[in-house]
């Protein structure tokens, strides 16, 4: 059945007489304030909210006819809220659910938690999903047309398009079909920053158990080789030695010598082979994830040959040296493996130098071994750049996204150790976006107007350098591609339109009207609405990114074979820009100033002053 269309409701205002006056509150102490939760019924006093040491909301009484305040700290509190007519405190706390009276004497109740704890054991709700779904569906209509920046809504017209995708709400079997129906609707505005996404999905496990099922990582790029019996390991991810505690994770390969030097053991290198997992050989499965799923963040046991590595090691006691006489490699298997049959997991007498290894690790969740892995294309395109630069200095900076302290911080390790240099790349490939933009065209838009030197220290030999701090003098180019999102677009734009650097890559995504996704639906999930529209006089409306991306300066694109293999063509060229770009306007060599100023007395005054 067709639902009708429910208008927005007539807000009422009460009379003058029947509403609280406004005032203001000068006397409230200064502190860490997180909210403002409401005033108590009986009007006397303030409940506030602050944020402990462990970020947990603290409740906070003040009375406004005493100027005083009491807070109630013995109770582990993650949130606190109003019941819809604000009556009561509702507080969710770690053991349960409790709820007060919204007065004085009700906020000294949260104390005592077993007389007003609510009884959740029979606490249960009950939804039509038919009818959530359309409400749903005309709430995300509602919010789109209520949060869209433009208020014409790009000229679509909007109650058409809600009679139009209706009809198939009653359709609709499960959540999953919705986010449909909700993504063709909303994608009748035209515009890249609308999302579907969120909501109450069925899960068959609830969330509880899902981690059984992921496939762990041993932290390497492994081969299935057929000839050796085994999975002969390519390459083993390391990121940058100074960096391997990030934001408290701490980024090591579960085969790196770093880490089995920890246990007495030695780590694997290129070329050793991986035969068995916990007993059961590799070959007998088929691929080596089925015996590493579920088994993240506990221990394995391998049994591997060193044919990359050995179990020596340096007088430096951290590298691994290489057999100078190795035997054949298929003699080895020949000697490892049963020949009876096809039983590959019934080893014959082996000598002791043929022996497997046993080695225990650990491997990484799903989620730590993507973040290993790009940690170590960072790390190795970084020194390609370096390499690849080979007449001058160059700084590299891969940002991931633009969002907050994380993406501020990696800026700031890569940006600040190479301020001084000749040249620069800042790479936001893939970027996901964010709001940090501004900022870094601030720190790029820095200009040495003036040096400093004394006696014993210059911009040559680790002095202050130049003012302002930490301005680049060098040349910029940003490296982009097609899934450079949002703010990652924008940061290129403004580098480019500001003069500050030239583009290389592929054209982006596409997306320059900005959200806050704040447009939740009841159970969670949202079709964002693009509420932040962008303009100046030279693009207009979306800047010439909305619906039409960045376009660079150099158009290169990188073979998807090669980029695997490790051939990066676009930060190739990208050197090669800088290299010319360098050659018609060097960056100045600074020196240390060796005329001062003479200050002493001319011969003709002098002579004066003689006489």
């Amino acid at each position: 059945p067709s639902v009708a269309v429910i208008s927005d409701m007539t807000i009422v205002f009460p009379d003058d007489n029947q509403s609280l006056p406004s005032y203001r509150v000068a006397t409230i102490p200064d502190d860490n304030y997180i909210d403002l939760i409401s005033q108590t019924s009986d009007g006397l006093g303030l409940i506030l909210a602050k944020e402990d040491d462990k970020k947990s909301p603290v409740p906070i009484l003040f009375t406004l006819d005493k100027n005083d305040e009491t807070s109630i700290t013995s109770v582990p509190i993650r949130s606190i809220n109003l019941n819809t007519n604000r009556t009561h405190i509702i507080l969710t706390c770690t053991d349960g659910i409790i709820t007060v009276p919204n007065s004085k004497d009700g906020f000294a109740m949260i104390a005592e938690t077993e007389k007003n704890n609510v009884d959740t054991d029979n606490l249960s709700l009950s939804v039509y999903p038919h009818l959530e779904y359309h409400q749903m569906y005309l709430d995300a209509w509602r919010m789109l047309r209520d949060y869209f920046y433009d208020v014409k809504l790009h000229g679509v017209n909007w109650l058409k398009v809600l009679e139009r995708y209706r009809a198939l709400v009653s359709r609709v079997g499960k959540r999953e079909e919705l986010d449909d129906v909700l993504s063709q609707m909303a994608a009748e505005l035209s515009a890249l920053h609308v999302f579907v996404y969120g909501g109450e999905y069925d899960d068959p496990l609830e969330g509880k158990e899902e981690d059984i099922y992921e496939f762990s990582s041993l932290g390497a790029t492994l081969m299935k080789n057929y000839n050796l019996r085994g999975y002969e390991i390519l390459d083993v991810w390391e990121g940058d030695d100074d960096f391997r505690r990030v934001e408290d994770n701490v980024q090591y390969s579960p085969l790196s010598h770093a880490v089995l030097r920890l246990s007495g053991q030695k780590g694997l290198e290129k070329g050793d082979v991986i035969y068995r997992v916990n007993g059961e050989h590799v070959m007998n499965v088929a691929d080596l994830n089925v015996l590493l799923r579920g088994m993240g963040g506990r221990s394995v046991r391998l049994e591997v040959m060193r044919f990359g590595s050995s179990g020596k090691e340096t007088s430096k006691g951290r590298k691994l040296v290489k057999k100078k006489n190795k035997k054949n490699k298929q003699q080895v298997v020949n000697q490892v493996e049963s020949t009876s049959g096809n039983d590959v997991t019934a080893p014959k007498t082996l000598t002791t130098t043929l022996t497997p290894e046993p080695i225990i690790t650990v491997p990484l969740s799903p989620s730590e071994s993507s973040d290993l892995q790009y940690t170590t294309w960072e790390t190795r395109t970084s020194q390609l750049a370096s390499d690849l630069a080979n007449n001058f200095t160059i700084g590299y900076i891969h940002l991931r996204d633009m969002s907050g302290p994380g993406a501020m911080d990696a800026f700031a390790r890569s940006f600040y150790p190479n301020y001084h240099k000749h040249a620069m790349i800042l790479d936001v490939r893939n970027n996901r976006g964010g709001n940090i933009d501004s900022w870094i065209l601030s720190v790029f838009q820095k200009t040495a107007w003036q040096y400093w030197q004394s006696r014993g220290h210059d911009v040559t030999n680790g002095g202050l350098g130049w003012d302002e701090q930490y301005a680049f003098r060098g040349k910029v180019v940003v490296l982009i591609n097609a899934q450079t999102s949002s703010d990652g677009e924008g940061v290129a734009r403004g580098m480019k339109s500001l003069g500050l650097a030239k583009l290389v890559g592929t054209r982006t995504w596409g997306g320059g009207i900005w959200l806050s996704s704040d447009n939740r639906l009841v159970d969670g999930g949202i079709a964002s609405a693009p509420e932040i529209g962008t303009y100046n006089d030279e693009f207009g409306w979306g800047m010439g990114i909305e619906q039409m991306g960045v376009t660079p300066d150099v158009v290169v694109d990188c073979n998807p074979r090669e980029f695997f293999d490790g051939r990066d063509e676009q930060l190739e060229v990208a050197v090669e820009v800088l290299r010319e770009w360098l050659k018609k306007e060097p960056v100045e060599a600074l020196e240390r100033k060796k005329e001062y100023p003479n200050m002493s007395l001319k011969e003709e005054v002098e002579g004066c002053l003689n006489v």
